[in-house]
Formats: C-alpha cells, sequence, structure tokens
C-alpha cells in the first residue's frame, strides 16, 4: 500500500506558522480523511497535540520520511472547512500578500469553541394508569418533589427538563432515579440561536416594471443556460433595485440553490432583513459583528445544514458555508466598505468573484453611483450593465439647491444653516413632514485650535488631532487617548481654545435653539454603540415619532423613509479637501446618496447642498443626479494620472518601533521593488514617504505606491518582496500590501 501524506495549517491562532507542514496520514485513516478536515497531530520538540487544518493530500514526501511524524487523529466536534474555503484562502493569500493564517482566519467560520445550545426532554416511558399508581407510592412516602413530577407526566407525555428543574424545583438526582427505574427517557437535541427578531406578515408580491422585469428575466435566462456572470445594476435612488434582488433570489432559491446578500453598513440590516423576511420568512438569517460567538456559529451550522436559503451581512457574510452558493448580490457596491483594512486588504467585489467562480454562481453588484472600478468594467463588457432610470413611485428626483456658504457669510449670515434651508425645514415642520440632516463629522466638534496662535490639540502617541466630545473631553479615535479639555492654551497661553463646532450633538442642540418642540433623533458613532440601537433609531424615525434625523454618513446609505422631504448636507464638501485620489469620486456619491433619501414617497422632495466648492464638478453633477456626466470627468483624470481603475497600484506599509529603522526599511523595500520588475518601464514608484498617520500607538508607519497596468506584474513584486522581508525583520516591524487602496496610507 502507498504512502500518503498531509500538508497542514498548525494551530490558526498561531500567526507564525504561515507555512504547512507534512505529515505521515497512518494506515487507520486511510481513506477518511479529506481537505478541510480539522486534525491533532505532534507538533514541536515535545510533539505536544496542535490541531491543525488539512490543506492539501498526496504521495509525494517533501521531507526525510524517517523523521516524518504521523496524524494522530481527527478532531471531533469541528467543522470540516471545505475545499473550496481552503482554495478561496490560497486565492486570497496570493492576491492580497497576507499570510495563510491570516487568509485562513478570514474564510473560516466561526469557531465551534463556543457552548452549543442543547434542549433537553423527559419523556415517559409508562402508561397513564401505571404513572398514577407510581404517584399514589411517592404521596404515601411523602416525596413531594417526585410527585409533583409524576402528576405532571400523568397528563403529558413529553416535558422540557429546565421546566421541570425550574417550575417544579425537582433535583436532576430524582430525575436520574426515574430514569434508572425505566420511568422516564431523558432526551436531548442540539437548537440553534436565531438572531432574526421579526415579526412581519407575507406581503403580495409586488408588479415589477419593465426595466426591472428585464433584468430578472435575463439573469435568470443566463443562470439557467450555464452562462453565470458578473451583473451591474445602475440604477437611480428609489428605481427599486432591492425588489430585483428579492426576485433574482428568489429565483435562484427555487433552483435549489441559496444566495448571499451583502449590504455596507449594519445600519442597513433592519430594513434589508424586513424586506427579505417577508418573501423568506425564517429562511433567511443575517451575520454581522453585533450577534454573540453563539449566535455567529448557529447561522454558519444552520446555512451548512440546509436551514436558511438566504444570508445577509456586511463583507464577511462572504464566507458563509452554504454547500451550493447560485448568487451573490453586493448592495451599495460602491462603499468603500467593502474593503478591509485590516490584512488580508481584500475588497468583496473582487472576492465575491472568486466565489461565485468556484461554486459556479452569478454576481449583481447595484448602486446608484456606482464604483468607477464596476462603471469602467461594464463598459470594457467585462460586465453586463443594467440601467434603472426611474423611480417607482413615478415621481421626480428632488429639486436640489446649491447653497454658496461663502456668500451667506458675506450677507451676514453666520448661522451653521444657509437661509434657503431654515425656510425649507420651517415649511416641513409646519406641514408635518419629515427631515435628513447630514452632516460628515463624529462627536461634538471636530478638531480643537487656539485661534490666537493657531495650536491644535494632538494626540501625544499619533500625529491626528483630538475631538471634543460632550463633558469637555477631547479624545483620539485612534488610540482611544483622552485628556480633559485645557482651560488655556499649551502653547501661548490664551484662553481663546475652542473646537470646531461642527458635530451632530452642536448641530442637534442649534435645531433645538432654532425650532423649540422639534422632535430630534441622532444617527452616529455615539448613538449607536448598543445592540439594537440601529434597528431603534430607524424604527422610530420610520414610524414619524421624530421630524428630523441628524447623523453621519450612516443615514444616507440606502435607508427608504417615505416622509422626508427634505435633505440638507452640511459642509458636504469637506471631503473634497482630502488628499486622496478618490476624494472627488467619494463626494459626488456622498451627495447622490444623500440627496436621494427626499421624496421617496408620494410627496415631491427637494434637498440642499452647502458647500465652499458650489462650482466644483463632484458638486454640480451630484446636484444634477448625472452619473455618466461625472464618470466622464472623473475617468479623464484617473487615466492621465494613472490611478484606478485606468491602471492598478500597490501600497506598500512599513510599521517599526524606531522611526531610523522604519525610513530605512522602507527605502530599502522600495529599491527591490524597482529591482523586481522585469521591465522597469511598465512600473512606477511613488515615495516613499511618512503614512497619513505618521504615528499610532508608538508604531511609525512608511509607505509608497507602485503603479501598474497589470495587475500581475504587481503580485509579482510582492512575492518578491515576501521572500525578502524574513531576512531583515526584527521583533515590531511588519509590512502589509494594499493593492487599489481606498484611502491615502
Amino acid at each position: 500500500m502507498r504512502e500518503l501524506y498531509a500538508d497542514i495549517i498548525i494551530d490558526i491562532s498561531h500567526e507564525k506558522l504561515d507555512r504547512p507542514f507534512q505529515y505521515r496520514v497512518p494506515e487507520t485513516l486511510a481513506g477518511k480523511l479529506e481537505t478541510g478536515m480539522c486534525v491533532a497531530v505532534p507538533f514541536g520538540a515535545g510533539n505536544r497535540l496542535r490541531k491543525g487544518y488539512i490543506v492539501g493530500l498526496g504521495d509525494v514526501c517533501k521531507f526525510d520520511p524517517a523523521r516524518m511524524k504521523e496524524i494522530a487523529g481527527t478532531v471531533r466536534g469541528e467543522s470540516v472547512v471545505e475545499e473550496r474555503q481552503i482554495a478561496l484562502a490560497a486565492w486570497i493569500r496570493k492576491n492580497y500578500g497576507s499570510t495563510m493564517i491570516q487568509a485562513l482566519k478570514t474564510v473560516l467560520p466561526a469557531r465551534q469553541t463556543v457552548k452549543k445550545l442543547e434542549r433537553r426532554t423527559i419523556r415517559r416511558l409508562m402508561g397513564r394508569e401505571e404513572i398514577l399508581s407510581l404517584l399514589g407510592e411517592s404521596r404515601r412516602k411523602k416525596q413531594a418533589a417526585k410527585g409533583r413530577l409524576l402528576e405532571e407526566m400523568a397528563d403529558q407525555e413529553t416535558i422540557p427538563y429546565e421546566w421541570v428543574t425550574g417550575k417544579l424545583g425537582v433535583s436532576a438526582q430524582t430525575v436520574n432515579s426515574l430514569e434508572r427505574a425505566g420511568v422516564l427517557r431523558m432526551e436531548s437535541s442540539l437548537s440553534f440561536r436565531n438572531p432574526v427578531k421579526v415579526e412581519a406578515s407575507r406581503e403580495k408580491e409586488k408588479t415589477l416594471s419593465q426595466a426591472q422585469g428585464q433584468v430578472v428575466e435575463e439573469v435568470l435566462a443566463d443562470y439557467d443556460q450555464g452562462q453565470v456572470g458578473t451583473y451591474l445594476l445602475h440604477g437611480i435612488t428609489g428605481s427599486g433595485k432591492t425588489e430585483v434582488y428579492i426576485r433574482l433570489v428568489q429565483g435562484i432559491v427555487e433552483r435549489g440553490r441559496q444566495a448571499v446578500v451583502l449590504i455596507p453598513e449594519i445600519a442597513l440590516t433592519y430594513q434589508t432583513l424586513l424586506r427579505f423576511y417577508r418573501c423568506f420568512g425564517d429562511r433567511v438569517s443575517v451575520l454581522n459583528s453585533t450577534l454573540s460567538a453563539g449566535e455567529k456559529y448557529d447561522q454558519c451550522e444552520r446555512a451548512r445544514k440546509g436551514e436558511i436559503d438566504v444570508i445577509i451581512g456586511p463583507r464577511s457574510a462572504l464566507f458563509t458555508p452554504f454547500p451550493d452558493i447560485g448568487l451573490i448580490v453586493i448592495d451599495e457596491e460602491h462603499e468603500g466598505s467593502y474593503k478591509s483594512e485590516s490584512s488580508p486588504k481584500y475588497h468583496a467585489r473582487e472576492v465575491a468573484r472568486e466565489v461565485a467562480r468556484l461554486h459556479g454562481a452569478s454576481v449583481v453588484l447595484g448602486s446608484a453611483t456606482p464604483s468607477l472600478e464596476a462603471y469602467y468594467r461594464a463598459r470594457k463588457g467585462e460586465y453586463r450593465l443594467y440601467t434603472l432610470g426611474e423611480r417607482l413611485t413615478g415621481g421626480s428626483l428632488p429639486k436640489v439647491y446649491i447653497e454658496d456658504l461663502r456668500k451667506e457669510l458675506q450677507e451676514g449670515n453666520r448661522s451653521i444653516f444657509s437661509r434657503r434651508f431654515q425656510g425649507l425645514l420651517a415649511e416641513r415642520l409646519e406641514r408635518g413632514e419629515q427631515a435628513i440632516l447630514f452632516l460628515n463629522r463624529r462627536g461634538y466638534a471636530g478638531f480643537v485650535s487656539c485661534r490666537a496662535c493657531g495650536h491644535v490639540m494632538k494626540c501625544p502617541h499619533c500625529d491626528v488631532s483630538l475631538s471634543e466630545h460632550r463633558g469637555g473631553r477631547l479624545l483620539c479615535h485612534y488610540c482611544g487617548y483622552s485628556q480633559p479639555k485645557p482651560p488655556h492654551c499649551p502653547e501661548c497661553g490664551s484662553p481663546y481654545i475652542s473646537g470646531f463646532k461642527a458635530g451632530t450633538q452642536q448641530i442637534e442642540e442649534k435645531l433645538k435653539e432654532m425650532y423649540p418642540g422639534v422632535r430630534t433623533l441622532r444617527m452616529d458613532g455615539d448613538t449607536t454603540r448598543t445592540k439594537g440601537s440601529y434597528e431603534q433609531i430607524l424604527a422610530t424615525f420610520g414610524n414619524r415619532e421624530a421630524d428630523v434625523l441628524i447623523g453621519t454618513q450612516m443615514i444616507v446609505k440606502g435607508h427608504d423613509f417615505p416622509g422626508v422631504t427634505l435633505v440638507g448636507v452640511l459642509a458636504a464638501d469637506l471631503s473634497l479637501g482630502v488628499g486622496d485620489y478618490r476624494a472627488s469620486e467619494r463626494t459626488f456619491q456622498l451627495l447622490t446618496q444623500a440627496v436621494g433619501r427626499a421624496g421617496r414617497g408620494e410627496l415631491a422632495g427637494e434637498a440642499v447642498i452647502q458647500t465652499y466648492q458650489p462650482e466644483h464638478y463632484a458638486v454640480t453633477y451630484a446636484a444634477a443626479q448625472d452619473y455618466p456626466g461625472f464618470y466622464g470627468e472623473e475617468i479623464l483624470f484617473r487615466e492621465l494620472m494613472g490611478y484606478p481603475p485606468a491602471s492598478h497600484m500597490m501600497a506598500v506599509q512599513v510599521f517599526a518601533r524606531d522611526e531610523t529603522r522604519g525610513a530605512g526599511l522602507a527605502s530599502h523595500l522600495a529599491k527591490l521593488a524597482g529591482d523586481a520588475a522585469t521591465d522597469t518601464l511598465s512600473i512606477q514608484i511613488l515615495g516613499p514617504a511618512p503614512g497619513s498617520i505618521g504615528r499610532v500607538n508608538d508604531i511609525f508607519r512608511f509607505v509608497f505606491y507602485v503603479k501598474s497596468k497589470e495587475y500581475d506584474t504587481l503580485i509579482g513584486i510582492k512575492d518578491f518582496l515576501e521572500e525578502k522581508i524574513p531576512s531583515w525583520q526584527l521583533s515590531g516591524e511588519s509590512v502589509q500590501f494594499d493593492f487599489d487602496p481606498m484611502n491615502t496610507l
């Protein structure tokens, strides 16, 4: 019999073990192992048993057979990591420059270290007359607890164990004695936690518009013919993209397969879940970071066992262990939250396409403001493009006013609200209509500075300004450092030190001051920390228990409130000042999505954009809701400068505790990157330079960028650098790769 060997990744919690170790497969396990299984193996000099995952099987021995250790056995109770998940992890590791361990951690479902939820039941084994006879005997012997249990058993064949030990006050010892006597039998079964707490009746199926029906019909027709691919659904706000998703998912489920629906923000979960629940009932579930470890594990198990057909969640839901995915939907695909901020820095859009390839599934991307990457590929024919250009209500897009804040100040208006917005809001409040007020800021105020000398209060550990929060505390949003606000400037001693008053809390206070009796709700990072806070705020506003919803970016992403007829965008062009090549795109998307929240019901809507740059093309095209116009102007800039999607870019980040050494290592790697290119004319290297945030938690950051039209060229450079790094890397130093980064690093 030929020898078999297994390549095994040891215990995922050990970051440094980023290579497979080979073990001999014992005869007792021959034919019983498969890729993805969890096994126990002797590891290290002491041969301590460790868990590991099989990532490959074969008959080629790569090391000295005499020193080869054997697999000790399989680990019971652990999930089998499917071969597709291993393949996906390998793909992520290759394309995003992470370790294999990091990639496996990303794709693996929730670990099974959580306590399983067990339901225990007592079942009687005797007839009613026999039970009554025993009851009489127990009463004569004054066995009260035993008597209470027998009395219940006389009328019921099964009783929940928790009820017996709780309400009846019967001890486990008493139950066990009756079981030994053959009076009853203990039965147990696993029960899965269900985080979905929605009560909604099935709604009548809506009639699709011609454009909606065409999308559904053609995508499903392609699927039936085995022509799975990627589709981009460009639909204006209120055009009914969600209804298209539901019909497509319904079609896939009817064909016996599962669907994954990705949303960019947890805040969108409630409304999206409600729409899908009305169609699929308890065959739909959610998977996100607000769930407990037990709930996450149970949803993965429900998916694996075929108890659910649809999962809804942010990018991590993409790794739900469905056996047979047929469709992946990415709603609001332009959102930056689909890009992971930690290694591996994958983008859900690209990973979704790889998952779809492994399963033979289709991918549908949807947005009112598609990312330039998606629209660029659609224009090239890589994706199929569909356009929904009309609102389902039959109404028109909101009328948009661009208010020049420079002019407002010149004419004596020192309020944070333009005069037009003040007048329009007063009208809405009188008519009992609702408004949304968007501010791209967090906390009570922005940075704190001295008006006398210009000194800015900064974090002593990070190169960022401190933000003022209620109570007079200054907080670093990167490392969490906090300190009280000083009464005088630490540089010049001036008492004129204060924050830039543009926070959501301060906006709320100004509104209440200007409009006595106005009912406000605030949705930002501070009001949504607790579990269920998103749903509570959205439900309250949806029930029209508030007049104005004030918030940061999370309030303008996909929410549908028919009562909202006015949207105000304050200082919308703040994002244009960010040193990032995507600044114009983000501003356009933000403004378009924001104004699109108005007039989604029967009543017409209006929007006010307050800006210091009213002539900027991102502002004017957003006000006109003209995506093709914006795309045409923005893509010229990207092509001229060699930025994605016209070209590809890889950011190489160096982290070091010593600033001088970090700078030297970054320079060394940048030189190596240039040497690695087979054709130096095909790449461009920018930097190295200190990161946009040069220091966080006393770790210095340096970055350089490599541009190339060919993605594979960047992959080759990444692979070359990874080979060189171990030779110089010290403790406290690390390197991360980010392909087509979403932000300036």
